[in-house]
């Protein structure tokens, strides 16, 4: 909801409270002001001038040279562009250094020749919102009434020198969506009184009754019907300040008949509908649900097919309104229009919403009745909507109203206690306090003993229980007047789970390494399902699934990480590392919820370095992917625990794939996807890993240990062994590390030879072994001792033989 600040002053005396400081309060009070906006902030110079001439410019010819009177000593010359520009007219002129919206000042100039003392403006150039200029001068220069005065403030003139607040509604707030409504809650804050309008206006000797009849079938949706009718109409702009007012609030200007219509709306938020009479086609106004397969042509010129679920105005046959929703073109209000029949009814929100949604039709009107309007305002808003179309309009209403009321709407009585209210808020009001706040809501209350009787305006249908009359107490009392007060009791200081932390630690060193977070559906098609799964079981499939691609929960999260890495390859996006913790899902019995499990996986492809300046490229392969796993395992304290052996897996390179044991069980595997998978998806070579982040993290890990930089020498042997070519060097890796006891510091391979001079099946690994004591320096005895026993180990427990 829009709220005009020098609007709203008619209704509520705001004085020495700024729109910046009434914003706060509102907010205070419960209802939040999400924004003030001064409408002519940083504009300045834009005055009302006077055409006197105009003429086509010499040099150009879609420009006009005009004489504009701008209330000073002389006329100043003034070349514009618009196409209605013309002698005679009011117009708002940016005079020479004038600032425009976007900080854009006005200067002298000379256009094709001829010069230029300021501009002519349109209201787009003054900063009005397109959608808001009405359809005559949208394009092009906005023209002001004839009496309007020279020199003085044009932006004054067209309501500019106004603020704005935007209300932040909240769906139980619908007497806030008007600015009386808006005025009693700014009253009762401020304590002050709400000022109403008292429309007067005379009638003619004939009878509204003897023009039209109002029949209502549909009772439950439509209560209450008022009709009233207005003659010798003469339809034209409306007042400039209601135009200005409407556009403020987010309205379009039409014409004098539709504005005073919109402008109640806004006023007393109350819709109101205006038919032309001679074009009604009928003396008569049925309301009843539409039938099956019904039509009507909106005044946005659609046709709509209507179902019984529609509530429809009729002449007696055909509708000429969707109800609260939107007016008929064959029933509009044109420039031809002498006679109005004015609709002020009261709707159901159901019936209204229905409507509004089947037809993607949600305007002004309908969000009101969907919310609910004050059913007690009906009557009130016609009698001040014929006032105003009398007053500008020049109609001439006739007597009376023709009625259909099947209305009972009575103001809730709600109870409630002094204690309870006090205990609710922690508060020590008194019962003269309460009585003053819901005196300031203009609320009825009676004082019985320690009970405080309320009566609640139809207005606020919101209440009907003693907690919102509490919530009223609050929030008129100050919520910052609330004492405020600890927890009772012992309290334990929130924190992460060890679990928790590990995985945070798993996130950052993954990231640290260059690899990319990604968050993938957990729902698969049924190709995907089982790809890669580290347990084998049968998917579990959707109830109702969205599609088929998403109708069963994935076991592995490898084939979505495919995905991604397919996405961005066919963008040119060629080098990428990602990884994604994220549950899969393991069926258990049938009827029984599906087991969750967390894994980690990963995927890269295309170059893991790439520095242009040294010309160097280092395309990603099996040991950068074990290099990171490995670090991620050394970060988490399993360092040397987690066992690289070589396996073989579906959808996996046969001879690049490595499963991963922790204390003799299978946690995971790492390897390069099968060559022909990733042909199928137009992949490069491609390394993936999956583990299962439960079984990593709760395992246990060695408590973090600092060791002194050693200031013994290390001594380092090198070993070439003879082995079966089947032989894993990890195998002999972890011989030698056990036989190499405390001495033995380092093991890594650093050659394999299977060449022409190597025995058939054989094949060298050669290792290097540094050894060191950090206590002393080791003699060729100590390092001779160690080092035969990992010979005699790897000879005894893998075959193998020292390389001559």
């Amino acid at each position: 909801m829009l709220v005009s600040y020098k609007w709203l002053q008619e209704y509520v005396d705001v004085t020495g409270v700024s729109a910046e400081e009434l914003a706060e309060k509102i907010t205070k009070s419960g209802i939040e002001v999400e924004g003030v906006d001064t409408l002519n902030e940083g504009l300045s110079g834009v005055v009302v001038g006077h055409v006197l001439e105009c003429e086509k410019h010499p040099n150009a010819e879609k420009l006009n040279k005009t004489l504009v009177d701008l209330g000073q000593e002389e006329p100043v010359q003034i070349i514009c562009g618009a196409p209605n520009v013309a002698k005679g007219q009011k117009v708002a002129v940016a005079t020479v250094g004038a600032v425009l919206p976007g900080n854009f000042k006005i200067k002298k100039a000379k256009l094709r020749g001829e010069e230029s003392n300021g501009m002519i403006c349109s209201l787009q150039e003054l900063g009005i919102e397109a959608k808001l200029v009405a359809k005559e001068f949208s394009e092009g220069i906005f023209v002001f009434p004839e009496d309007t005065e020279v020199g003085q403030d044009a932006l004054a003139t067209l309501g500019r020198a106004d603020q704005v607040l935007e209300l932040g509604l909240t769906p139980n707030r619908a007497d806030c969506l008007s600015m009386l409504g808006v005025a009693y809650e700014v009253g009762a804050i401020l304590n002050k009184e709400v000022k109403w309008p008292e429309p007067k206006s005379e009638t003619a000797a004939e009878k509204a009754e003897d023009y039209i009849k109002v029949t209502v079938e549909a009772k439950e949706d439509n209560p209450l019907y008022v009709a009233k009718v207005i003659k010798n109409i003469k339809v034209g702009p409306s007042p400039l300040w209601m135009q200005t007012r409407l556009m403020a609030s987010g309205i379009r200007p039409h014409n004098n008949v539709v504005d005073i219509t919109n402008y109640i709306l806004l006023e007393y938020g109350q819709p109101l509908h205006a038919f032309d009479y001679d074009r009604l086609g009928s003396k008569e106004i049925l309301v009843r649900r539409a039938k099956q397969g019904e039509e009507i042509v909106t005044l946005d010129e659609a046709k709509r097919k209507l179902t019984e679920d529609h509530l429809v105005i009729t002449n007696g046959n055909e509708p000429v309104a969707l109800a609260g929703v939107m007016g008929g073109a064959n029933s509009e209000v044109s420039s031809d229009t002498t006679t109005v029949l004015l609709e002020s009814a009261y709707f159901t929100g159901p019936a209204i919403r229905k409507a509004s949604k089947d037809h993607g039709l949600r305007s002004e009107a309908s969000a009101r009745y969907e919310k609910g309007v004050d059913p007690k305002r009906a009557r009130a808003a016609a009698e001040r909507a014929v006032e105003l179309l009398a007053r500008y309009a020049g109609g001439e209403v006739l007597e009376g109203s023709v009625e259909a009321d099947h209305l009972t709407a009575e103001p809730a009585v709600v109870s409630v206690t002094l204690d309870k209210i006090n205990s609710v808020i922690g508060s020590e009001l008194s019962m003269p306090e309460v009585q003053d706040i819901f005196s300031r809501l203009k609320f009825g209350a009676s004082v019985d003993n320690d009970t405080i009787t309320v009566t609640v305006p139809t207005r606020r249908g919101d209440i009907t229980i003693e907690e919102d009359l509490i919530e009223e107490v609050a929030r008129l009392y100050g919520y910052d007047n609330v004492p405020k007060t600890l927890p009772v009791g012992a309290s334990t200081p929130g924190h992460l789970s060890e679990y928790q932390q590990k995985r945070r630690i798993v996130r950052r060193f993954l990231e640290g390494a260059g690899l990319y977070q990604a968050i993938t559906y957990s729902l698969t098609s049924k190709e995907k399902a089982s790809q890669y799964a580290l347990e084998k079981r049968e998917p579990v499939a959707l109830a109702m699934p969205m599609s088929e691609d998403r109708s069963l929960l994935r076991l592995s999260i490898i084939p979505q990480l495919l995905e991604v890495l397919k996405y961005n390859l066919a963008r040119q996006n060629d080098s990428l590392a990602v990884y994604e913790t994220g549950a899969v899902f393991l069926k258990n019995n049938a009827g029984d919820l599906p087991e969750e499990r967390e894994h980690l996986a990963g995927a890269i492809t295309g170059l893991w370095e790439n520095h242009q300046w040294q010309g160097q490229k280092t395309q990603v392969d099996f040991y950068v992917i074990k290099g990171i796993l490995e670090g991620l395992f050394a970060k988490l304290g399993l360092e040397g625990k987690v066992q690289f052996s070589a396996s073989q897996r579906e959808g996996m390179h046969p001879g690049r794939t490595a499963e991963l044991t922790l204390d003799g069980k299978v946690i995971g595997f790492v390897g390069q996807v099968h060559p022909t998978v990733e042909k199928a998806m137009d992949l490069k070579e491609t390394y993936v890993f999956e583990i299962s982040l439960k079984s990593l993290l709760e395992a246990p890990s060695e408590t973090l240990q600092y060791q002194s930089i050693p200031r013994y020498p290390s001594i380092t042997r090198d070993i070439a062994l003879v082995v079966d070519r089947e032989k894993a060097a990890g195998e002999l890796e972890g011989i030698i590390a056990e036989a190499g006891g405390k001495l033995l510091k380092e093991v890594h391979v650093f050659d394999l030879y299977e060449g022409e001079r190597m025995e058939q099946g054989k094949k060298s690994i050669a290792f290097s072994l540094k050894y060191f004591d950090p206590e002393r320096t080791l003699t060729d005895e100590d390092i001779t001792k160690a080092h035969d026993k990992v010979l005699n180990a790897v000879k005894e427990k893998a075959g193998a033989v020292l390389r001559g």
